[in-house]
């Protein structure tokens, strides 16, 4: 009879364990030990940008209603790599595998020039990341996100002896494993970034990669009304080419741009740098910016994997790159991201200025001395526009006396006087209008250069001569504003004189007005502004005394 109830106990115990495991298999999405089909397909909605995680969501990006979605963990250890190379220092979270922050070795810092240019970060009010992760469930939970704890695999941190260093992370929830790597080179501002899902469960699976860059809405520390840069989303696609958006319209949501692509890239752009995710070429995919929180917002990309089979691994390649907006890599690196190196209106102008002065600066090693010489060809490329203008002007200053007489003898009729001076220009041969066409001409070129100068981050910290050491930024002791100035004394000099006081007083007054407001400007440009005035001088008053010699003769 004891043998009989001990017989009993073990059986009720192994049958106990069977039915325990199998309730386990059930809820990790294995098939029943019971049945020989396997567990029916949960229903999964198409996968929406809205179910990207938010910041502290956890547990979002479940398909909503989806069975087994656990409650919110409680939040997972955390461990900050580094990798470095020659050119990036990144710090990336094991807590979702975020890019956390991310430091360019070559460029200097705007305001500490002991320290580096810094763009992905978080603290304080500024936030900047780097995110990805997979949309969808199954009855085991969501699956691996931007919020879920990452083990990252033992290796190198810095670059190998063949100037590449990967960093692999992994991650298992709701029955997948995803698995991210991240591969850094040598010299290069582009980093792979891979994903590859394998379904853990019994059943289909159909999960969505997404891609999202993460910016706060401040202003950059260095813009001023003056000085005033970009930094927002802007994206890409072939068909709807380059497209530039604000904050500003995100908030209100009114950002109106491409919503879906197989094609192109996605940014946030900012005053010489850029950082861009550039999906896999092909795969059909959703575009999307939203606000996240208060002064937080995200630009990102949505991409259907398909149906994973049970067992199965599908992977995905995309690139993130983060650095200088320097054109000739941008083009290399995607189609239109050059783009985000942003001319404005005088785009058509700009460009072929640039042009110019890359292989200028080929020649002289210094952009300094690239603007100078590019100011000697711009001005004999206007030189016989700029001479006849100049001898316009130097044939109204030989005739400003009989303009005088004409003024007091007419003084009471302005009729008589205008029809006397009207005249005196047709008999002399004089376009009142000649010496502005020099000036209005040249309107163009110097503010397309204001934009290369703005856009150009290969001048960003380039010295010229002595206490010229960036000539994007403003001249720190105002030696060339205080030049300029004394330039634009002596051109209202040679200038034939207003016979109205008032307009001689502001012909007077001009020169000081625009050396305060060059005081604000780049370098760069005032030292175009100065060259350009200096060689006009010269021009104007070889023309002036020309002219003059000819009338007192």
């Amino acid at each position: 009879m004891e043998l009989n109830k001990r017989t009993v106990l073990w059986i009720v115990f192994a049958i106990s364990l069977i039915v325990l495991w199998n309730n386990w298999m059930v809820a990790n999405g294995k098939q029943s030990m019971f049945s020989a089909a396997p567990p029916a397909k949960v229903a999964q909605q198409p996968a929406k940008p809205s179910d990207v995680p938010a910041a502290g969501q956890p547990g979002a990006g479940a398909v909503p209603g989806a069975p087994g979605a656990p409650a919110a963990a409680a939040p997972a250890a955390t461990q900050r790599i580094t990798i470095t190379t020659d050119v990036v220092k990144v710090d990336i979270d094991t807590l979702g595998g975020v890019i956390k922050r991310l430091e360019l070795l070559k460029f200097a810092d705007h305001f500490d020039k002991t320290k580096n240019q810094v763009l992905f970060d978080q603290g304080g009010q500024n936030t900047y990341l780097g995110q990805t992760g997979l949309i969808g469930s199954t009855p085991a939970g969501v699956l691996p996100n931007h919020q879920t704890a990452f083990v990252a695999r033992p290796g190198l941190r810095t670059l190998d002896a063949n100037g590449t260093v990967q960093l692999v992370l992994d991650a298992e929830q709701g029955g997948v494993r995803l698995t991210k790597t991240f591969t850094f080179k040598k010299g290069d501002y582009t980093i792979g970034v891979r994903h590859d899902v394998t379904n853990l469960t019994a059943a289909p699976v159909q999960p969505s990669l997404y891609l999202q860059l993460q910016h706060d809405g401040n202003k950059p520390a260095n813009d001023s009304w003056f000085m005033s840069s970009y930094t927002g989303p802007t994206l890409y696609t072939a068909e709807d080419k380059y497209q530039k958006l604000t904050f500003e319209k995100i908030e209100k949501g009114s950002a109106e741009h491409s919503t879906k692509a197989n094609n192109g890239w996605i940014a946030i752009s900012q005053h010489f740098f850029v950082s861009a995710f550039i999906p896999a070429d092909k795969a059909q995919r959703d575009i999307f910016t939203k606000k996240i929180a208060t002064n937080l917002y995200a630009i990102g990309t949505v991409q259907p994997l398909g149906t994973v089979a049970p067992g199965a691994t599908v992977s995905t390649d995309s690139r993130l790159y983060s650095g200088p907006q320097d054109e000739k890599t941008l083009e290399g690196i995607a189609p239109g991201l050059e783009l985000v190196k942003d001319y404005g209106v005088l785009t058509i102008i700009a460009k072929p200025i640039f042009w110019v002065m890359d292989h200028l600066h080929a020649l002289l090693g210094n952009w300094g001395w690239t603007i100078v010489a590019l100011t000697v060809l711009i001005k004999l490329a206007f030189f016989p526009l700029s001479a006849a203008g100049y001898r316009s002007m130097a044939k109204m200053r030989v005739v400003t006396p009989k303009m005088q007489a004409i003024r007091e003898r007419y003084k009471n009729d302005p009729q008589k006087m205008q029809q006397a001076t009207m005249e005196l220009y047709k008999n002399e041969k004089i376009n009142p209008l000649g010496g502005c066409l020099p000036i209005l001409v040249q309107m163009p070129v110097f503010f397309a250069l204001y934009w290369v100068l703005q856009s150009s981050v290969e001048m960003r910290g380039a010295p010229w001569i002595g206490w010229i050491t960036d000539l994007t930024q403003p001249d720190p002791y105002f030696v060339l504003p205080i030049i300029y100035a004394i330039s634009m004394f002596i051109t209202t000099k040679l200038n034939p004189q207003p016979a109205d006081p008032v307009q001689a007083k502001m012909m007077m007054f001009m020169p000081l007005a625009f050396s305060v407001i060059f005081v604000f400007f780049p370098s760069g440009l005032v030292l175009y502004w100065v060259v350009n005035n200096i060689l006009s001088i010269a021009q104007q008053w070889v023309i002036t005394k020309k002219f003059e010699s000819g009338a007192a003769k």
